[in-house]
């Protein structure tokens, strides 16, 4: 019991840190990949670079995305979930 209590801090540290760090982290990985497996031809996005397009072509791990100069091809993790949320909300 002596042996148990010299670890409960240490114990108490780590669920504190698991629940305050390590898990919203995986929930918001979690809903960056539903995001970029639910995107469609003709979504409306913003990158995280800041450039605003509309999706014209879709691959496994890219997108090709319409801007007002032109074509360009992007990874799908380049994608903000929460600008093209807030993008979208708006129109």
């Amino acid at each position: 019991m002596q042996d148990l209590m010299k670890f409960a801090p240490y114990l108490l540290m780590f669920v504190v840190l698991y629940f305050f760090m390590i898990r919203p982290q995986q929930k918001r990985a979690k809903n960056e990949k539903e995001f970029e497996s639910s995107l469609k031809v003709g979504d409306k996005i913003i990158t995280k670079s800041g450039i605003h397009g509309k999706i014209a072509e879709l691959a496994e791990t890219t997108v090709i995305i319409e801007t007002m100069s032109g074509k360009l091809k992007l990874e799908r993790s380049a994608i903000s979930m929460e600008m093209s949320a807030a993008l979208n909300k708006k129109a």
